[in-house]
């Protein structure tokens, strides 16, 4: 008597590779940092490098730097820099330091 698994309740996989990133959508960055010290720098470098990776042609940045606009920072409420702000797609997420976990900010920017 042959079996039937047509009614099988184990999970079945899907064949195709996952998408780590949302290929449409617009990203709207805010980076506050402090002067021109080492860490913005490679704050900058770093997230200039995520955007030209994963989201070419599909992302403004901003670069703000405290002491030139103190009444923004204070308005967004930056305690520490370099922070990274996305602005857009929702939801509205902060990232604090200088963008070196590499991987932490592309999940946490919803890229990956």
């Amino acid at each position: 008597m042959a079996s039937d698994f047509s009614n099988d309740p184990s999970p079945q996989r899907d064949p195709s590779p996952p998408i780590h990133h949302k290929q449409n959508e617009f990203y709207v960055l805010y980076l506050y940092v402090a002067g021109g010290n080492s860490h913005s720098r490679w704050a900058i470098n770093e997230l200039e490098s995520i955007c030209s990776e994963y989201l070419s042609g599909r992302h403004e940045i901003r670069i703000i730097d405290i002491y030139e606009h103190p009444d923004l920072a204070e308005s967004e409420r930056i305690v520490a820099t370099p922070t990274l702000i996305k602005k857009l797609p929702p939801p509205l997420r902060k990232f604090i330091g200088d963008l070196s976990d590499r991987e932490s900010i592309l999940i946490g920017l919803d890229i990956w």
